[in-house]
């Protein structure tokens, strides 16, 4: 039996190597999710660092939000499907209510765009999700890094920290990208839509 709480997962890759990189963006809006809520991830044996709790406000004023698990993994971006499924099974939580945060290199760095389904876009995160899930019908969060200039490699582009004038916008972009979650579990994926795809 499944509940109504949603999974926010985080795709990035462990350590302070990458910590501070484009393809750890999703990380980073689970880190200021935690802390807009004020719950702490811990480390589990499902593969992931993981916190429970409620968002502050939900549709209905004066009763508290809906129930969230934020997680990030311990593993490798490429390996991020078991941890998901994993996580989803222990909450007993469907697919549609699963949130993958990532970065995406098809959109311009300060853009976010939402939906459910689709391709993966040479995405080795959302490629295993869906492979291990066995459904592409959950919802991305797509956090545009924007194109590497010039000749560059993309796989080594999203491996590199964000440029200096990023790094001055970063912040209220993650800001951003985490109102835009917390409006696709409160309000639905049409609302984020309309808010931030014209923007």
């Amino acid at each position: 039996m499944t509940n109504e709480a949603w999974l926010v997962f985080g795709l990035g890759n462990p350590g302070p190597k990458y910590e501070s990189t484009r393809h750890n963006i999703g990380q980073m809006v689970i880190d200021e999710l935690t802390q807009r809520i004020g719950v702490k991830l811990t480390r589990t044996k499902l593969r992931c660092n993981v916190g429970t709790a409620r968002l502050p406000t939900g549709a209905t004023p004066g009763l508290p939000g809906p129930r969230v698990v934020l997680a990030t993994s311990t593993g490798y971006m490429n390996e991020s499907g078991g941890p998901v499924r994993q996580l989803a099974d222990f909450y007993s939580i469907d697919t549609a209510r699963i949130v993958a945060v990532h970065d995406d290199v098809d959109i311009p760095f300060d853009t976010i765009k939402a939906k459910i389904g689709g391709g993966e876009g040479g995405h080795n995160g959302l490629r295993s999700m869906t492979s291990v899930l066995g459904t592409k019908d959950y919802t991305r969060i797509r956090a545009g890094v924007g194109r590497p200039p010039g000749p560059q490699d993309t796989a080594d582009y999203v491996l590199k920290p964000f440029s200096k004038v990023e790094r001055a916008a970063l912040p209220m972009f993650i800001s951003d990208i985490a109102d835009a979650v917390e409006m696709r579990i409160i309000e639905g994926l049409e609302r984020v839509q309309l808010t931030y795809h014209s923007r």
